[in-house]
């Protein structure tokens, strides 16, 4: 009884150990993407150069594009501004 009871804590101690250590996986935006027929869009976006791409896409009616995650990127929030008035163009040196 004594040994099961050790090998519990034992293996608790083992399971809570592997879950404390353990991380997500990360996901990355590879630049190309296969796009094809049989695919979706944006497609397969598992190729970090365009060679590997068009190895991939060669012989199955497909293509590659750049992936539009990574092209367009998120867009930066702009900050807001009230109207500042006419300020008219600064380069200009004539008649007002």
């Amino acid at each position: 009884m004594r040994k099961l009871v050790l090998a519990m804590m034992a293996l608790t101690a083992a399971g809570a150990a592997t879950l404390a250590t353990s991380v997500p996986a990360a996901a990355h935006d590879y630049a190309w993407c296969v796009t094809g027929r049989d695919m979706g869009y944006p497609g397969d976006c598992s190729y970090t150069s365009y060679a590997q791409c068009m190895a991939s896409a060669s012989g199955r009616y497909a293509y590659c594009n750049v992936n539009p995650r990574v092209a367009f990127g998120q867009q930066q929030p702009r900050g807001r501004r009230g109207y500042q008035g006419y300020q008219g163009y600064r380069g200009y040196r004539g008649y007002y």
